[in-house]
């Protein structure tokens, strides 16, 4: 623990936060939380600003008004750290500017980073307040209060308290303001130790919430007007939550549960590993409505050699047996993946494994990068790393097969009447956009009255990475009324 916090009890630090508050509740600040990367920081940071709107925070979107600015990191990337060293710079240049001007501004580091990083943050950057990690940000109002009192805290412990339990329950306005989806954290942490990864570092051993306490909050959302959840996790389908009684639920018994409740029309979940892909949670896909037909299900690679150095646990059969089993229960689902080329070692047969991979399975969607090293992983101080004009070349290749089968996958909806979630008013007058079945964005003309109703869209054309539709009605293709869309599959035989 940082020597700025030895010896306070989190009844103190509670108490000297409410005291802090106590002195500015007649004074509104603005503060704006910046989020890097995964959705789960992205749930973090609206967490954190209903925490801080508690402490006096509106946000704000406009950096140069912002008393408070907090970076809410990633570091699954090379240089990630570097990434938010050139940011505090250009905030360090604003906070001077602000000064000048009599204004406070307080920097807070958060997030991944911050875990990985921890002091050294505030020795490289003089400018920065305080620095908390993504199982710490519970106690921003006892830190902001430590900072006000130029005491710089660091905190990137795995408290034993329990974070969520110690947020407050975001207001409904707040809700209805972040619109009609939302994003529910169910698990944290992750037990595979992939040699490329560093999540077991900057999150921890899997944790994963009570169930109630998810449903509990989901119920809340619903409430307010959600009328979507994805439930995240860095390792989703490993959740193993311990009810009141003592059992544990798996994802398949919680998403059951989580579709129970009124207005819940749409869930989802994301991320995924195939070692936890049960079999209930396949026949889930196929025996609930509200659980959408696409799935992201991360194989990194094609080739075996590359899985075991990788430290996977699984090999390229069972990733393929398991694609069998999900589109056996529901034909018309959409699979997206990750994949990471120029891995240690990778030779042209390992990547051509990948390739071959990708043409047998056929992806609506995935995500493809370039090996990067991430400091304190195994692989990052292998033998036989891959050159950077290698690596290249392959994810250009691998990127274009992935486009050509996006684009056959977008194409083949058109003609097909799909069930679309209304999010927001387009760009045009008279347009509003949403969300398909399949994470697709649907423009079509309508009234913006119709945010967050799901209605029928006739598919009749592709913008790049969109569709265009025509609206046809209410409720002609919802999820929630129990039917499913046509099947939209695509596989290395063509298109159904």
């Amino acid at each position: 623990m940082d020597e700025n916090r030895v010896g306070m009890t989190t009844a103190q630090e509670t108490a000297q936060a409410q005291q802090h508050e106590a002195r500015d509740e007649t004074v509104r600040k603005k503060v704006l939380i910046k989020s890097y990367g995964c959705q789960m920081n992205a749930y973090d940071a609206t967490r954190m600003a209903d925490l801080l709107a508690g402490q006096g925070y509106d946000e704000t979107e406009a950096v140069d008004q912002a008393d408070l600015v907090v970076l809410n990191t990633c570091h699954i990337r090379e240089k990630a750290a570097e990434k938010v060293y050139s940011e505090l710079g250009r905030l360090r240049v604003l906070k001077r500017e602000r000064a000048e001007a009599g204004l406070e501004t307080t920097i807070a580091v958060a997030g991944c980073v911050a875990q990985a990083e921890g002091a050294e943050i505030l020795h490289r950057s003089p400018a920065v307040d305080l620095v908390v990690g993504p199982q710490s940000y519970h106690r921003l109002p006892a830190m902001l209060a430590q900072a006000a009192q130029h005491r710089r805290p660091v905190d990137t412990e795995f408290p034993v308290d329990d974070k969520f339990g110690a947020l407050p329950r975001p207001q409904s306005r707040r809700i209805r303001a972040r619109g009609h989806t939302a994003f529910v954290t169910v698990q944290e942490g992750c037990d595979k130790f992939c040699s490329f990864c560093v999540v077991p570092y900057t999150r921890g051993a899997e944790a994963s919430r009570p169930p109630e306490k998810v449903l509990e909050e989901i119920r809340h959302l619903s409430e307010a007007g959600v009328r979507e959840i994805t439930l995240l996790g860095q390792n989703v389908n490993a959740y193993h939550g311990e009810a009141a009684d003592g059992r544990l639920w798996s994802l398949a018994r919680l998403l059951e549960a989580a579709a129970s409740i009124e207005g819940v029309a749409r869930l989802r979940y994301t991320t995924s590993h195939p070692r936890d892909m049960g079999d209930d949670l396949i026949a889930a896909h196929r025996d609930l409505p509200q659980l959408m037909p696409y799935l992201h299900l991360p194989v990194q690679s094609g080739s075996d050699a590359m899985l075991a150095a990788m430290n996977r646990k699984h090999d390229r059969a069972l990733y393929l047996r398991l694609i069998d089993k999900v589109r056996a229960a529901c034909p018309g689902i959409a699979l997206s993946s990750d994949f990471i080329v120029g891995f240690p070692g990778e030779s042209d047969a390992d990547f051509n494994d990948t390739m071959r991979l990708v043409e047998e399975i056929g992806f609506a969607a995935a995500f493809s990068f370039k090996y990067s090293r991430r400091p304190g992983t195994p692989a990052a101080t292998r033998a036989a790393q891959v050159e950077d004009d290698v690596a290249s070349a392959r994810l250009h290749a691998l990127q274009a097969l992935i486009l050509a089968q996006q684009t056959a996958f977008n194409r083949a909806t058109i003609g097909r009447t799909l069930a679309v979630l209304v999010e927001k008013p387009g760009r045009h007058p008279g347009q509003v956009t949403g969300k398909s079945p399949y994470l697709q964005p649907v423009h079509f003309d309508a009234s913006p009255a119709l945010v967050g109703d799901i209605v029928a869209v006739r598919i009749e054309g592709q913008i790049a990475n969109s569709l265009s539709g025509r609206l046809i009605g209410h409720g002609a293709a919802t999820h929630a009324s129990g039917s499913r869309p046509a099947a939209v599959a695509l596989a290395s035989g063509g298109l159904p």
